[in-house]
């Protein structure tokens, strides 16, 4: 099955993000194994700044213990692997650094055309969180305030009248705040495309209430970061409630 057969059907979606800076060697192969235990739907790999060039060597790791699809969740067109299965090829539309909304993918799109890697193309959009996050400080482009549904939903609709193939709302790793229900829930009505929800989802109830409000896919970070174990209770509490 495609990664956008995935998105596209009707089941609800946990995604893991794994920055390779902060989960590596055992700590990387406990948490591939914990999510492949668990029964999560993607694995996304990538982060803001990735200062080391090890993904080949991660994505390696990850394929040995677990058969979840991997997707790459590109910072910058520097973080790309081939062996992966997919990649979100996000272009930053709540921002107006130019760089992020079409320079990096000048950088990889021969690259991404001559391998036989799916692409999905994904409007990225920031949300304000409650605090500066490194996304928002790495592409150099303020979040949309939280309290400006209006805005939100407009950039998500710009991104499928361009021709994106899903939203991605983002409100930065670690961040204290989650994306607002308003927004998530008015970006899905809007638009109706595959949309992801990721940033401050920390557990099984917040979780399911993104899930309540139309998101497809929740992204689980930190947390699993801090505890791959948090995965178990999330994907069985989601599984139960939806």
């Amino acid at each position: 099955m495609s990664v956008a057969d995935i998105l596209h059907n009707d089941k609800k979606k946990i995604a893991w993000l794994c920055d390779p800076d902060k989960t590596y060697g055992d700590a990387l192969l406990y948490a591939g194994n914990t999510a492949q235990k668990a029964g999560i739907d993607l694995i996304l790999i990538g982060g803001s700044l990735v200062q080391e060039n090890h993904l080949d060597e991660c994505i390696t790791a990850l394929r040995s213990v677990t058969e979840i699809p991997i997707v790459l969740f590109p910072g910058n067109g520097m973080q790309f692997s081939d062996k992966a299965d997919a990649i979100l090829f996000l272009s930053l539309l709540s921002g107006r650094n130019p760089d992020l909304l079409i320079g990096q993918h000048v950088n990889i799109a021969y690259r991404l055309h001559k391998s036989n890697m799916e692409v999905i193309p994904t409007g990225y959009i920031l949300i304000d969180g409650g605090e500066p996050t490194s996304v928002s400080y790495m592409s150099n482009t303020f979040p949309i305030p939280r309290d400006k549904t209006n805005i939100a939903v407009s950039t998500a609709l710009a991104g499928k009248l361009l021709g994106m193939q899903a939203i991605y709302l983002e409100a930065g790793s670690g961040a204290p705040l989650c994306v607002p229900n308003r927004t998530i829930k008015a970006t899905k009505e809007t638009t109706n495309m595959p949309l992801f929800v990721g940033g401050g989802i920390r557990n099984a109830k917040t979780a399911s209430m993104m899930f309540h409000l139309g998101a497809n896919v929740v992204v689980i970070g930190t947390a699993v970061e801090e505890n791959p174990d948090c995965l178990f209770d999330i994907v069985s509490s989601v599984q139960n409630k939806i």
